[in-house]
């Protein structure tokens, strides 16, 4: 944030001081299609902006969801595992509230530590392998239990449902899109300096609350779409009210 600040406020100073060197040479025709220009470069930063904020909007409401389907899934399992034999019923639980720990760990880990989310990931498929040996062993020894049917569904949706939201956190506006965005704020910030130095006035409060805002939508807009990183994190509330579900003693 204070990079893109710096770096705006810079390229207005720098907008403005070839303003300042180049005005003696424009004629009113010049000028009046300058200011042409500097409307035609804000509007498109202005389209920029709304077009991306309503893609990283739109990631980020899929990432709320992924969790509350995930937290569905893993319930649905939850409840199932309930109506298993006596001796898998404890363990499929159990294994069931390790995995939303897991899950619960791996949306908190920040991209800092790659090597964290790597081991997190390697515990969850372990899981996985463990869940499916264990409905398999049901199902062998009841082969036509329906309870054992419904718990290996819920099994293959809490599987499902998990790539899906992986696939959701990793679903992040093209990185050409923030590109072509910082260049037309860049722009558009080195136009409004030219422009007032054509004018010999710096209208430095106004120029100054137009970078602020600028620079608030992008940051605004990059926290959104990178959720491992910055400071808007999708809210984890249904997987902590299952886990406060699921650490309930069974009957």
């Amino acid at each position: 944030m204070l990079v893109l600040l710096a770096l705006l406020f810079a390229c207005a100073e720098a907008g403005y001081r070839l303003g300042l060197c180049r005005r003696s040479r424009l004629d009113e025709s010049a000028k009046s299609r300058l200011s042409s220009i500097q409307s035609a470069i804000l509007a498109l930063l202005g389209l920029l902006l709304g077009f991306t904020v309503a893609m990283s909007v739109s990631r980020y409401d899929g990432r709320k969801h992924a969790v509350v389907s995930e937290a569905n899934a893993i319930g649905t399992a939850a409840l199932r595992a309930r109506l298993l034999p006596a001796p898998e019923r404890g363990e499929a639980v159990t294994l069931l509230r390790q995995y939303v720990d897991i899950r619960l760990q791996s949306a908190q880990q920040r991209l800092l530590d790659p090597a964290a989310l790597d081991e997190l990931e390697r515990k969850a498929l372990q899981l996985h392998e463990k869940l499916w040996l264990l409905a398999a062993a049901v199902n062998s020894k009841e082969p036509q239990n329906f309870t054992t049917g419904l718990f290996i569904t819920a099994l293959n949706d809490l599987i499902d449902v998990k790539g899906l939201r992986d696939a959701a956190l990793d679903n992040h506006v093209p990185a050409s899109v923030l590109v072509l965005l910082f260049a037309a704020a860049i722009l558009a910030v080195g136009m409004v300096g030219y422009s007032n130095g054509i004018a010999t006035h710096r209208a430095a409060v106004v120029t100054g609350m137009l970078i602020v805002l600028f620079a608030l939508t992008i940051f605004v807009i990059v926290d959104l779409d990178r959720p491992r990183r910055g400071l808007i994190r999708v809210s984890q509330i249904s997987m902590t009210e299952l886990k406060k579900g699921l650490d309930k003693p069974l009957p």
